[in-house]
């Protein structure tokens, strides 16, 4: 048996444009993926969505961000609850990679209690220091809850095959990483939020939330020398593109 994805939604962000992109206008509704590749050695998670609480008192849970955010995330569209849909309990989880610490791709890291968490040794320096936490928007209460821990300090191969593989792409955030994955058909890269949209890779255009703009940018240049290979790009938050995205239980091949 190959590997496969299956990518599940974990609620939607309504924010304004031109947070996500240079010269955006308007609002922007994006998903909040997160995804289940399995392996023959193991399954991965990668990235858990919002933290459940978020249902029910976002304001208690995301305090001021509430302002710039508004939330579509309801009972059943948490990671645990999507995970169960699928027959998958978190102790079937082998590894959870975040691909960054921030609200939306970590929040339910503590309903995935199982398994180590992987994350790369800049991020974890980041999210430690107290002052760049504050700075790039990181709590403790989204990915600190005891996982026993891989730091990975550059690509880090999670079964030893090529087949599920982290790759940094700082910028967005310090230690950012994205996920290859080969499937049968080919190479899929999962760039969380590396890559927020189609239009980011195709125009080389930054969103306003970043780390390091430098480092972003020879982030999307690497993505666009993996696409340029063959590998089908799977960007962070783009509505128009998630549209073509099966969702769980079908999977992606």
């Amino acid at each position: 048996m190959g590997i496969e994805i299956q990518a599940m939604t974990c609620g939607w962000l309504t924010m304004s444009a031109k947070l996500m992109i240079e010269g955006g206008e308007g609002k922007l509704t994006v998903p909040i993926p997160s995804y289940l590749i399995r392996h023959p050695k193991g399954n991965v998670l990668f990235d858990t969505g919002l933290n459940k609480q978020v249902q029910t008192d976002p304001v208690g849970r995301l305090g001021d961000l509430t302002k710039y955010y508004g939330i579509d995330f309801h009972p059943g569209q948490d990671v645990k609850a999507q995970l169960e849909k699928l027959g998958v309990e978190p102790k079937d989880i082998t590894y959870l990679v975040n691909s960054h610490l921030h609200f939306d791709h970590c929040g339910g890291n503590d309903q995935i209690d199982c398994c180590p968490m992987v994350v790369q040794k800049a991020e974890w320096a980041a999210a430690t220091d107290p002052d760049m936490a504050a700075k790039i928007g990181f709590e403790a209460k989204d990915f600190d809850h005891g996982h026993d821990r891989i730091i990975a300090d550059g690509e880090h191969d999670l079964f030893g095959d090529g087949g599920v593989v982290c790759i940094p792409t700082p910028g967005h955030t310090p230690g950012h990483q994205s996920l290859r994955v080969k499937l049968d058909s080919g190479e899929i890269v999962l760039t969380g939020d590396a890559c927020y949209l189609r239009q980011t890779l195709a125009e080389m255009k930054l969103p306003r939330i970043l780390f390091n703009a430098e480092q972003m940018l020879e982030s999307l240049r690497k993505l666009k020398a993996l696409q340029d290979r063959g590998a089908r790009i799977f960007y962070g938050h783009d509505p128009e593109f998630w549209k073509t995205v099966p969702q769980a239980p079908e999977a992606i091949r």
